[in-house]
């Protein structure tokens, strides 16, 4: 049955009307009560499908499977150089501006020309010094935010290869959640201990995909700039509820459930109830807003949403059509 005639077929089937006469036309759709909730008797939800369960309370120490690039400290070495050169011409510049305004000032051995064009240099001098301050931010992130005698011990570390840095990223995902401060760097089936200094804020242009930065503090043999590796992060651990993916649907106000909110005798009362994203977990998804004992519907909610007409749909429902 294709999805049109099958989703007719509920719709009549919810109505109670198995055979519509001629002059009789099915509900398409069902009709709250003052409290916005949906009724359906036990013969409806058999006839649509509808399965409720109730959500299991974890938490979750999730993995994320990523990829690691180690970075070559040459690169840093050029960009934190470039930070401290700017920004010294920068005041060199800035310094010569005041002493030819003094002389300006002072009817000295200084024209007007010439103190406009010192002023033109100064400028000029301050934009370069803030676009190398800024993609050193972009690019370098955790390292920028060190003050200067830590940066200093860094690269000088780096250098001497005590030490690497190393870029991962996760393929097919740009929005940068809580991560925790350890990680492995997996390099021949041997895991390495890593130290996560935080997220980069410029995305990778080839995989597309948020990263971080991570340091090893004791650099094994034969482990250099240039090689990719495997990398195992791990999200902060969040407590919450776990429901299955196609209980969940997105409307205009966020991701939400149907909860079975009452109901007597043959007929059950379903509303919606928003809830918050926390992080995938297998084929569910955890989830904050519901309780232990809530009963949700974790078959059928993609049904629910058409025949109450919510201009939302259900990816998870859609996929099993």
């Amino acid at each position: 049955m294709n999805t049109p005639a099958r989703l007719l077929w509920l719709m009549m089937c919810v109505a109670g009307a198995g055979v519509a006469d001629d002059d009789e036309r099915p509900q398409a759709s069902l009709q709250p009560d003052s409290s916005g909730a949906y009724a359906l008797t036990t013969s409806q939800q058999q006839a649509v499908g509808i399965r409720i369960d109730h959500p299991m309370q974890m938490a979750s120490p999730q993995q994320i499977e990523a990829y690691g690039l180690v970075l070559d400290p040459v690169t840093l070495v050029s960009d934190a150089g470039r930070v401290d050169s700017t920004q010294a011409a920068a005041a060199a510049a800035a310094a010569d501006v005041a002493r030819l305004d003094g002389l300006y000032r002072n009817n000295a051995d200084a024209s007007l020309k010439s103190l406009q064009a010192s002023r033109s240099q100064a400028a000029e001098a301050a934009a370069q010094a803030q676009s190398a301050a800024s993609t050193f931010r972009l690019q370098w992130g955790p390292v920028a935010a060190l003050d200067g005698a830590r940066r200093s011990e860094l690269i000088e570390a780096l250098v001497a290869g005590r030490r690497l840095l190393v870029r991962a990223d996760v393929p097919g995902h740009q929005l940068q959640g809580a991560i925790a401060p350890r990680a492995l760097v997996i390099v021949d089936g041997i895991s390495i201990a890593a130290q996560v200094l935080g997220p980069l804020p410029r995305t990778d242009p080839q995989s597309q995909s948020a990263g971080w930065l991570l340091q090893i503090d004791h650099r094994p043999d034969g482990l250099g700039p240039g090689a990719r590796t495997r990398v195992q992060l791990q999200a902060a651990s969040v407590g919450g509820v776990l429901v299955p993916a196609a209980a969940l649907l997105y409307g205009d106000k966020g991701a939400y459930v149907y909860r079975q909110v009452g109901g007597g005798g043959d007929k059950a009362q379903y509303a919606a109830a928003p809830v918050k994203l926390l992080g995938r977990v297998g084929d569910g998804w955890l989830v904050d807003g519901l309780g232990r004992a809530d009963s949700i519907v974790v078959q059928g909610a993609g049904v629910l949403w058409s025949l109450e007409g919510i201009s939302t749909f259900s990816a998870a429902e859609e996929d099993h059509d």
